[in-house]
């Protein structure tokens, strides 16, 4: 069973920066796609970013592009999404997720194991 803790949400003025981690535990998370994915009140959950396991491909949304960036140190067993120019509207809950299939896209069905989340609040 594959575990995932999210950190390093918090409040960040507009403009500002965050780096959200994502730790993994129970596998090893070479063997897993992983993405970032968010979630703002009365809003769907929305697809941030990809990573593939050799970290070659990656996807963005395409309200974060030029903006995030979605890396992976295997051998930390740790996914990161390093958030600048932070809006208002990037207000969310985030979560990581993660799956075993190569074929997963950026919806959030393709996905098996979620953390429990972390809160970001960018103010203006």
């Amino acid at each position: 069973q594959v575990q995932l803790v999210e950190s390093g949400g918090g409040l960040v003025q507009a403009g500002g920066s965050l780096r959200l981690a994502c730790a993994v535990s129970g596998r090893t998370v070479g063997n897993y796609v992983m993405s970032w994915f968010r979630q703002a009140p009365g809003k769907e959950r929305e697809f941030v970013g990809r990573i593939n396991r050799n970290a070659f491909i990656k996807l963005y949304g395409d309200s974060v592009k030029g903006r995030f960036t979605i890396s992976r140190d295997n051998a930390k067993n740790t996914v990161f999404l390093q958030m600048n120019s932070l809006k208002p509207e990037d207000t969310a809950v985030y979560y990581c997720a993660a799956t075993a299939s190569t074929n997963a896209g950026v919806t959030a069905k393709d996905y098996a194991y979620w953390g429990q989340g972390t809160q970001v609040t960018v103010s203006t």
